[in-house]
């Protein structure tokens, strides 16, 4: 029998308090970037990493075009070009580039899907969940007149805020349950409501309000957590499938679910077990329809691919130089990388005592993510981590802990919200 929940915590006012909190948020995010960017010019190019230039320069959005709407402007960048295609042209888009069979990640071999329609599109690399919402929001958008790139954008980040919604709710289901098991309703509800908001300011919660399936992921992957907690394993699949579509780590939600199920004391039987293998299933079904051509644009274009030890050994090598001894940008930009890391670790070993299962499934992306080939988004990564959320919440009900942490993160946000609002590298 799986362990119950207490549901005493989850009433009128703490519902009220994370959907205000969410609808500040938004605004305020939006707000910013607006601001900023009527405020300031960056100094282009962005030197972080070496091949941040050719994307920052003052021609780089005529080589991107889906980047160059004004509609929202400041909220697509970098991988946001393959959202919005796949959203409005599907994944063989013509004006989107493509990789030939030559290619290598130090020597891409690429051109225009339209002018060599044998080779493999760049939007392969992207899981189809994410995208496929926006194109759905969309096509209404349009029919407001707003111009196509500009509606996906909109939806974009429509989506990926409402899935940032849902991951607050989910984050505050597994933070306050964790306290109403051991104290009253008042603290549960204090540590629910606190987890939401430590998501909305960890640095790297500036993707959750842009064109990237973070937010989206988060709300199907911390949902599918929420919900096994809860015993409702037919939810809880339906929202890991989701998951699994949306981000190549959803698969990973077979740890918890598997764990939950032999050794966590879910009650066991065959349809439960399916429902458990579940995010092994879609996972299955993905690689069948996406897997080969997924493989080969993350190897030999973007040369990432999981658990290539040696490379990954480089890379973060090359990375710990940078750190102690690079110039400015590139040694602030990795102080963010190394940031990523020791929090993933140090909020992980602090989680296990108190949950094995959520410890095991955000280590798990720790380490795909850190053994992928580059030293790259490891604060963005992380995100996916409830360790991230659930460690800080217990901490935080010291008021001196949790007004420090309040102005660290909103501090690293405010930066990298600047930074990406200019189309600046922030992971």
């Amino acid at each position: 029998m799986t362990e119950q929940r207490p549901t005493g915590f989850w009433n009128a006012r703490m519902r009220r308090d994370i959907v205000l909190i969410w609808l500040a948020w938004a605004l305020l995010m939006t707000g910013y970037q607006a601001f900023v960017r009527a405020r300031f010019d960056l100094a282009r190019p962005d030197n972080a990493l070496d091949w941040t230039a050719s994307w920052t320069n003052a021609d780089s959005l005529k080589r991107h075009p889906y980047l160059s709407s004004p509609v929202l402007a400041g909220h697509a960048a970098y991988d946001s070009e393959f959202y919005i295609s796949i959203a409005l042209r599907g994944y063989d888009d013509p004006t989107i580039r493509a990789v030939g069979p030559k290619s290598t990640a130090d020597a891409p071999q690429e051109s225009l899907k339209g002018d060599e329609p044998t080779w493999i599109s760049l939007n392969r690399a992207f899981f189809p969940g994410y995208p496929l919402a926006m194109g759905v929001l969309a096509r209404p958008i349009m029919a407001t007149g707003i111009d196509p790139i500009g509606s996906a954008v909109v939806a974009g980040v429509i989506v990926s805020m409402l899935g940032t919604l849902g991951a607050m709710a989910a984050i505050a289901d597994l933070a306050g349950a964790a306290a109403g098991g051991a104290a009253g309703s008042g603290e549960a509800r204090g540590d629910g409501v606190r987890a939401a908001f430590y998501l909305l300011i960890w640095p790297a919660a500036v993707f959750l309000a842009q064109v990237y399936s973070e937010g989206l992921f988060l709300g199907l992957s911390f949902g599918a957590l929420a919900m096994m907690r809860r015993d409702r394993w037919g939810w809880a699949a339906a929202l890991a499938v989701g998951a699994v579509f949306t981000r190549a780590t959803g698969f990973l939600l077979l740890v918890p679910f598997g764990w939950a199920f032999l050794i966590g004391g879910a009650r066991r039987s065959a349809g439960r077990a399916l429902l458990a293998l579940s995010p092994g299933f879609a996972y299955l079904v993905w690689r069948w329809l996406f897997g080969k051509d997924f493989d080969f644009t993350e190897i030999h274009y973007f040369g990432r691919f999981p658990f290539d030890l040696g490379k990954s050994w480089d890379a973060w090598s090359d990375a710990v130089q940078t750190l102690l001894a690079g110039e400015g940008p590139p040694r602030a930009y990795m102080l963010c990388e190394f940031v990523g890391v020791a929090a993933g670790l140090v909020t992980s070993a602090m989680l296990w005592r108190r949950d094995k299962a959520l410890t095991l499934y955000g280590l798990a992306i720790f380490v795909v993510a850190l053994t992928s080939g580059a030293a790259l988004g490891m604060h963005r990564y992380v995100l996916s981590m409830p360790s991230m959320f659930l460690v800080p919440v217990v901490l935080g009900r010291g008021a001196a802990f949790d007004r420090i942490w309040t102005l660290a993160n909103t501090l690293g946000l405010a930066a990298l919200t600047l930074a990406f609002s200019f189309g600046f590298w922030a992971g």
